[in-house]
C-alpha cells in the first residue's frame, strides 16, 4: 500500500446502500475506512471480496469498517447475487450507479482499496488485489486504527 506522507482531502462521494438510501463517504466520518472500490465482472475483485469480508468480521467496529463500492452498473441486483453466491456475510451493500467515484477519486483500475482516516481524508491507496485479512495486513490496520484513535 502506498502511503501519503501527509493525509489528502477526498471528494465527497455519493452512492446508495442495499437498501437504496442516498450515502456518502462522511457518513464515515470517526471510523477509520478501508473504501474498496469493485465490481463482479472484474476478476481480481472477486478473489479479493472474501478477505474484505473476512477483515471486516475481524476488525469491523466503531473504529473501523471496510466500505465495498460497486461499480457495476446493473446495481443492486448483481451485487446481491455475488454476495450470496460467494457467502459474503460481514459487507454492507454500497453502489456507485453511474460509476462516478472511479474518476472522482482518481482510482483508474479495479480493484482500488483508499485507507481513510477518522476525518475522511486519505492516508493511503493500493490499486490491485490483496490478501486482505493476512496476518500482515490486520497487524497494520490495527495500529493505523490506534494511531489514528478518537480525538
Amino acid at each position: 500500500m502506498l502511503i501519503w506522507p501527509e493525509p489528502k482531502p477526498v471528494e465527497a462521494v455519493s452512492f446508495v446502500d442495499g437498501e437504496g438510501k442516498p450515502r456518502n463517504l462522511a457518513d464515515f466520518r470517526g471510523k477509520v475506512v478501508l473504501l474498496n472500490l469493485w465490481a463482479t465482472w472484474c476478476g481480481p475483485c472477486r478473489q479479493e471480496m472474501p478477505t474484505l469480508d473476512r477483515l471486516q468480521a475481524q476488525l469491523g467496529s466503531p473504529d473501523f469498517q471496510v466500505v465495498a463500492l460497486s461499480i457495476d452498473l446493473d446495481g443492486l441486483r448483481v451485487v446481491r447475487d455475488f454476495y450470496r453466491e460467494v457467502g459474503i456475510r460481514h459487507l454492507g451493500i454500497y453502489i456507485d450507479e453511474n460509476a462516478s467515484a472511479i474518476s472522482q477519486l482518481g482510482a483508474f483500475g479495479l480493484p482500488a482499496i483508499l485507507l481513510l482516516d477518522r476525518e475522511g481524508r486519505e492516508l493511503g491507496r493500493k490499486l490491485g488485489e490483496a490478501t486482505w485479512d493476512s496476518p500482515e495486513v490486520v497487524a497494520y490496520l490495527r495500529e493505523v486504527i490506534v494511531s489514528n484513535g478518537r480525538q
